[in-house]
C-alpha cells in the first residue's frame, strides 16, 4: 500500500489544528507542495529497503488459547512451546513472557482492547537470547492493560487473582508473571518495570523480582510506556534462577537507545552467604507512609535487614533522602505527560529516537486507539486526560521540570551511596490489597488500587539503580517483600544480598508453587 496524498479538506482540518490561518489561495498552493512530497518521498520509502527485523532463530507452533479450567487465576493469555538451544545456562528451565513483549508467531495483546489481534513477525531481543540460552518459552501471561497499573484489575481479559487469596490483587502490572511463578506453573518469567510493574507482583505473589540498572537490559521487541522509563527484567522463586535469566540477557544489542556504556557482571558468581563489609542503610521515607503503610510490613522488613546484620553486613538504621517522597508526583507527571507523547500520539513507538521500530505493532495498535479507545481501562483514561491537558495548557513545562527534578533525586541517591552499599525498604507498605469490584467500583477506587502501592518502587524507574524484592516474611498468609536498591551496574552486590538472606530460610510460610494450593 502505497502513501497517498491529502485532500484539500484534510489539509484544511491540519491547518485548522495549528492555527496556521491559510486562506483557500494558500491552502491550494500547500497542498501542491505536500501533494508533491507524499507522492515522491514517501512513496519512495514505500520501495527502499530496511534494516532486517531481529532474527527468528528456532521453530515453534502458534500454540493455543487459554481455556479458563487451566487458567484458575486468570494469569495466562497464550500458552505455547518454543524449545532453544540443545544446551545452555537456562536448559530446562520454563520461562514465561509477560503480554507486551514480542514473541514471533504468538499473539499479543499487552492487556488492551487496543492491541487485540496483533501477532508479531519477530522476536525480542530477550526472548532470543533467552533461547539461545537453552530456556523454553511456555507461553505469554496476562499483563494490565498497557502496563498502566500496580494491580492485577485492569487487565482487558480481567483481573489476575493473588496465588495466596483469590480475592486479593496479584499486582501489576507483570500481574501474569507474578502469580504463574508463585504457583508453580514455571520456573521464570519475564516482566516489565516503569513504576513498580516486576517488584510489586513478585512481592504480592512472595517471589524475587529484580528491576535493574537503566539499559542494562535491551527493550527491543518490548512494548514501551515511556523512553526514560521502560525496564525489562526478571521474575523468578529464587535468587539463583533471577541470576542466571539476568546473565543471559544482559548488555548491549545495537538496537535500544536506552542502552549506552553497559557494564555486564557476572551474577550467579557473585552469590554468596557472606556479607562482611557490606553496608545497608534503611530508606527514612520508604517507612510509615501516612495513610498507606501497615505496621506488619514496616516491622517485618525492619526485623530482615537485622538478620542481613547478623550475616555481618553493617546496619545503618536511617538514612534520610527526603525527595524519595516525591517520586509518586514526578512518575505521575513524566508517566502520564510522557506516554501520551509516545504510547498515544505516537501510536507505540513515536519519534525521535535511534533504535529499532516495530512498524506492525504500530499499525495494529494505531488501529485500535481508533477504533477501541473506549475499551481502555480507568487508569489508561485518566492518564490521557490529564496528560493531554498539561500538555495542552502548559506546553510540556512541567514534564520538563518534573524530569530536571528528577536529575536532583538521582543525586541525592548517589550521594547516599556514597555512604552506604546497599539501601532497604518495604517493596510495597502494605500487604496485597482486594480486588476492586468492577464494574461497580467507582472510579477513583479503580485508580487508588492501581497506583498507591507504587510509592516506594517508582523512585527508582526514575533513578534508574537497580532493585529487587525478596520474600521477607508473612502477615495473615499474605506475603510482604523487602526491597534492596543497589548502586548502578552493581546487581552482584544486590543479589548477594538477596541470596544471602535466602539461605536462611527466614521468610515465613509462604512457599513458592504450594499457594494455589492454600484456597
Amino acid at each position: 500500500m502505497s502513501a497517498r496524498p491529502p485532500t484539500i479538506e484534510q489539509l484544511r482540518k491540519i491547518a485548522n489544528a495549528y492555527n496556521l490561518g491559510l486562506d483557500e489561495a494558500e491552502l491550494e498552493a500547500y497542498h501542491g507542495l505536500v501533494e508533491t512530497v507524499v507522492t515522491t518521498d514517501y512513496q519512495q520509502i514505500d520501495q527502499l529497503p530496511e534494516i532486517e527485523a531481529p532474527p527468528v532463530k528456532y521453530p515453534r507452533s502458534s500454540g493455543h488459547q487459554v481455556e479458563p479450567e487451566e487458567n484458575p487465576l486468570n494469569a495466562w493469555y497464550w500458552k505455547c512451546s518454543i524449545k532453544g538451544a540443545d544446551s545452555g545456562p537456562l536448559s530446562g528451565k520454563r520461562i514465561a513472557m509477560k503480554d507486551n513483549i514480542c514473541v514471533a508467531g504468538i499473539p499479543m495483546m499487552n492487556g488492551s482492547a487496543t492491541v487485540e489481534g496483533y501477532t508479531p513477525e519477530f522476536d525480542a531481543t530477550v526472548v532470543s537470547r533467552i533461547l539461545d540460552a537453552g530456556g523454553e518459552i511456555v507461553g505469554k501471561v496476562v499483563c494490565e492493560d498497557l502496563c498502566f497499573s500496580g494491580g492485577s484489575h485492569t487487565s482487558h481479559t480481567g483481573p489476575v487473582l493473588n496465588p495466596h487469596d483469590h480475592s486479593r490483587m496479584a499486582g501489576g502490572s507483570s500481574s501474569g508473571s507474578g502469580a504463574v511463578v508463585a504457583a508453580g506453573d514455571c520456573d521464570m518469567a519475564m516482566g516489565g518495570d516503569q513504576g513498580g510493574s516486576i517488584r510489586v507482583p513478585s512481592a504480592w505473589c512472595g517471589i524475587y523480582g529484580l528491576k535493574q540498572t537503566y539499559g542494562l537490559v535491551p527493550y527491543t521487541g518490548v512494548f514501551p510506556i515511556e523512553l526514560t522509563l521502560d525496564h525489562t527484567g526478571p521474575m523468578a522463586a529464587n535468587v539463583t534462577d533471577i541470576a542466571l535469566l539476568l546473565e543471559a540477557i544482559a548488555g548491549e544489542d545495537g538496537l535500544d537507545p536506552r542502552q549506552r556504556n553497559v557494564q555486564v557482571g557476572r551474577y550467579s558468581e557473585a552469590l554468596n552467604d557472606n556479607l562482611e563489609g557490606v553496608r545497608i542503610g534503611m530508606l527514612a521515607e520508604g517507612f510509615g507512609w501516612p495513610g498507606l503503610s501497615e505496621e506488619d510490613v514496616d516491622q517485618t522488613v525492619r526485623d530482615s535487614v537485622r538478620i542481613l546484620g547478623d550475616l555481618g553486613a553493617q546496619i545503618t538504621d536511617d538514612v534520610s533522602i527526603p525527595l524519595h517522597r516525591a517520586g509518586i508526583s514526578l512518575w505521575d507527571v513524566i508517566g502520564a505527560e510522557g506516554a501520551l507523547r509516545l504510547m498515544i500520539q505516537g501510536n507505540s513507538m513515536g519519534t525521535n529516537w535511534l533504535g529499532y521500530y516495530n512498524e506492525s505493532q504500530m499499525e495494529v495498535y494505531g488501529r485500535g486507539l481508533k477504533t477501541r479507545a473506549q475499551d481502555l481501562s480507568v487508569t489508561a483514561k485518566t492518564a490521557i486526560l490529564y496528560g493531554h491537558y498539561m500538555q495542552e495548557q502548559y506546553n510540556g513545562r512541567y514534564y520538563a521540570k518534573a524530569q530536571n527534578i528528577r536529575l536532583k533525586i538521582r543525586q541525592e541517591f548517589e550521594k547516599a551511596f556514597e555512604q552506604v552499599d546497599l539501601l532497604a525498604l518495604p517493596t510495597t507498605p502494605m500487604k496485597p490489597t482486594e480486588i476492586p469490584e468492577e464494574p461497580q467500583a467507582p472510579s477513583a477506587e479503580v485508580v487508588t488500587s492501581a497506583l498507591d502501592n507504587l510509592v516506594n518502587t517508582n523512585t527508582f524507574d526514575l533513578t534508574g539503580h537497580p532493585a529487587i524484592t525478596v520474600p521477607c516474611g508473612s502477615s495473615d498468609g499474605l506475603p510482604i517483600g523487602m526491597m534492596l536498591v543497589g548502586r548502578h551496574w552493581d546487581e552482584e552486590t544486590v543479589l548477594r544480598a538477596a541470596y544471602a538472606f535466602e539461605q536462611t530460610g527466614t521468610y515465613g510460610d509462604v512457599r513458592v508453587g504450594q499457594a494455589a494450593a492454600t484456597n
